[in-house]
């Protein structure tokens, strides 16, 4: 990797981890979403280039996160854990009650009516940001060989399963909401994430990969039941999108259930392929569309570096086949899929050269989501923290 890239990811974490009051004296800002990739970078880039500290900055990220987004906002009139546990039980299990959104405005009351666009600013809980900070402590565990991550994040899952899910009536499939309060006590919003049941199976099994591999059991639920109920509800989805951030997460998500297939993970055979027709099906759409050729005024960051990032993901993809073009786990079809898809890697080049540049960091529309970008453009600069799922042995 070239050294110019684990500067630029290195100077641009170390900004942020500033600006958000973990290695400042700032108070402390923290938002999920962000959080967990940030976690993940620090933990890749402690890998590339050997300094420790940046573990200490994934672990000391967790914890505020814990402290913060695990409680109730200052501004709240209910105090302390969202569990609703004592401190020292709190403290034990910090993720049992999920976790804030961390967005500024508090949540909707049940009696105030819906205004759409105020919704994207209350706070709340989103599944997907959830699964997000569950990846991020596996990813812990994975680096560190602590199992007390891996634990967290299935008492996480176990909480986004109860909550996020229901069955509408006794004769209908279970279905998910897409916004829960902050209790985990009533709805949001009803409608169900394109992408939710799929993000919480993968989830579900890289947390149970991962704590079936550790030398000792750290107890937590087993989240089988919840794994089987995801697979149900996705034989009734579709995944196929033009947005460029769940393009991405879908190659992101092909590439994290190839390394768990390769490191023992039961599933079905066909969901690679089916996750990458998806996204190719998605890809050849937004690639037509006129979206990178304008300002930077006009543009989203975060969500554009989000698709960089799956690219990524598919340039490893297609090493794994070409190492393994004799071998079942890599079926011609897939190949196929996979060359297809390494026809848009200029796309990834040409994201993460335009939000580079300087001048694009000094628009409106970079610095109003700054440390999103941020994060996010240190991700697809040095990916192998988020993308990369170390043997957990």
């Amino acid at each position: 990797m070239p050294e110019s890239r684990i500067e630029e990811a290195s100077a641009l974490m170390n900004a942020f981890a500033a600006r958000t009051g973990l290695t400042s004296t700032q108070p402390a800002r923290r938002y999920l979403w962000t959080d967990a990739f940030a976690v993940c970078n620090f933990l890749g880039l402690a890998r590339v280039t050997g300094v420790p500290d940046y573990t200490q900055h994934a672990l000391a990220l967790i914890g505020q996160v814990h402290h913060t987004l695990g409680r109730h906002r200052d501004d709240d009139r209910r105090s302390g854990w969202l569990s609703g546990l004592n401190e020292a039980d709190g403290a034990r299990h910090p993720t049992r009650g999920g976790l804030r959104i961390g967005k500024p405005l508090p949540e909707r009351r049940p009696d105030e009516p819906v205004d759409e666009q105020l919704e994207w600013e209350r706070d709340g809980q989103y599944f997907h940001y959830l699964t997000r900070w569950m990846h991020a402590l596996d990813q812990t565990t994975r680096a560190t060989r602590d199992g007390r991550f891996n634990a967290w994040a299935r008492e996480l899952a176990q909480t986004a399963f109860d909550a996020f899910s229901y069955p509408p009536s006794a004769r209908e499939p279970r279905r998910m909401a897409w916004k829960m309060s902050i209790d985990l006590q009533h709805v949001l919003v009803p409608s169900m994430g394109q992408h939710d049941p799929l993000d919480g199976y993968i989830s579900n099994l890289q947390l149970a990969s991962t704590a079936s591999a550790l030398a000792e059991t750290t107890g937590g639920p087993d989240p089988g039941e919840a794994t089987r109920a995801y697979a149900t509800m996705m034989q009734r989805s579709t995944w196929i999108t033009a947005d460029p951030l769940g393009l991405g997460g879908l190659l992101v998500d092909a590439w994290r259930v190839q390394q768990l297939v390769q490191q023992g993970a039961g599933t079905e055979a066909q969901l690679v392929r089916q996750l990458l027709e998806s996204a190719l099906a998605g890809l050849r759409h937004y690639a037509r569309s006129d979206e990178l050729t304008r300002p930077a005024a006009y543009r989203l960051a975060f969500r554009e570096l989000g698709l960089a990032i799956g690219l990524h993901a598919v340039e490893r993809l297609q090493r794994a086949a070409t190492r393994d073009a004799s071998h079942s786990a890599s079926p011609a079809g897939e190949r196929a899929l996979i060359e297809a898809l390494m026809e848009y890697l200029p796309l990834r080049d040409a994201i993460e050269a335009f939000w580079r540049e300087p001048a694009h960091q000094r628009t409106d529309s970079w610095r109003e989501h700054e440390d999103i970008n941020a994060v996010m453009l240190a991700t697809s600069l040095v990916p192998d923290g988020y993308l990369e799922l170390l043997p957990p042995w």
